[in-house]
């Protein structure tokens, strides 16, 4: 009897397991959407993980990073109780001023600052700051201009821009030679349905993920999202990924 019972319950776990894990294939890049605005990337036996958040268990079957890069200090950015559960031994740090001044100390053994508009080669990849900040620009803002950033990554022939918490701003719409696009969504934080997908068509990522959504449809609509883009550029790809299983 405790057969019959267990089994079904692993065979279960399994499959939800592997379904988590499975990575998209993107020329020799593995993308693993892990949750909310959190993704890992393998490229070239180099892993990189993408605000960490969630739990270490969402974590699980990955490589250890060798880079972590954090774009804000908000807690589904910046989760010391998540980065405390993973394995962070021989990863660098990459983040803005304004995490590293609130990242706990262990963490802070191989660490790069790195500010809006500055590009550092970190373990032989190009990592480029970009402004990611909310509208209008003043003390009211959910997200300073010049606190956080988005990144652009170069990973052999493709460049990878990661928006974190932006608003839909100039610096995102003048980006050029995306190959592929990790974009926000979500309201009163980042942008609505209508903003992202405008500024997608405007800087045209090959590929593009909506992510940072928070499963909200009403807010994050990502099929409405896919059909905005579509309408109007059949060449840009957008892929749904469900971030929130």
């Amino acid at each position: 009897m405790k057969k019959l019972i267990i089994l079904p319950v692993l065979l279960m776990v399994t499959t939800v397991f592997s379904q988590r894990i499975s990575p998209d294939k993107i020329d020799d890049i593995s993308i693993h959407p892990i949750t909310h605005g959190t993704l890992a990337l393998e490229w070239n036996n180099k892993v990189i993980y993408v605000d960490p958040f969630g739990g270490g268990a969402k974590f699980e079957g990955l490589k250890a990073p060798d880079i972590i890069l954090i774009t804000d200090i908000h807690g589904d950015h910046l989760n010391p109780a998540t980065l405390k559960a993973i394995e962070t031994s021989k990863a660098t740090f990459v983040v803005p001023q304004a995490v590293a001044d609130r990242l706990p100390g262990e963490f802070k053994k191989t660490l790069v600052v790195i500010n809006n508009g500055e590009k550092k080669d970190i373990q032989n990849i190009n990592i480029e700051a970009i402004p990611m900040y909310n509208l209008p620009e003043d003390e009211t803002s959910r997200h300073t201009k010049g606190r956080g950033n988005g990144y652009v990554v170069k990973l052999g022939k493709n460049r990878i821009y990661l928006s974190g918490d932006t608003e839909d701003i100039p610096e995102m719409r003048a980006l050029k030679n995306i190959d592929i696009a990790f974009v926000c969504m979500n309201l009163p934080f980042t942008m609505n349905v209508e903003q992202a997908a405008d500024a997608v068509l405007d800087f045209k990522p090959k590929i593009v993920y909506p992510y940072h959504y928070r499963g909200r449809p009403n807010i994050s609509d990502t099929q409405a999202f896919k059909k905005l883009v579509n309408d109007k550029n059949k060449k840009i790809e957008v892929r749904l990924r469900n971030w929130y299983q």
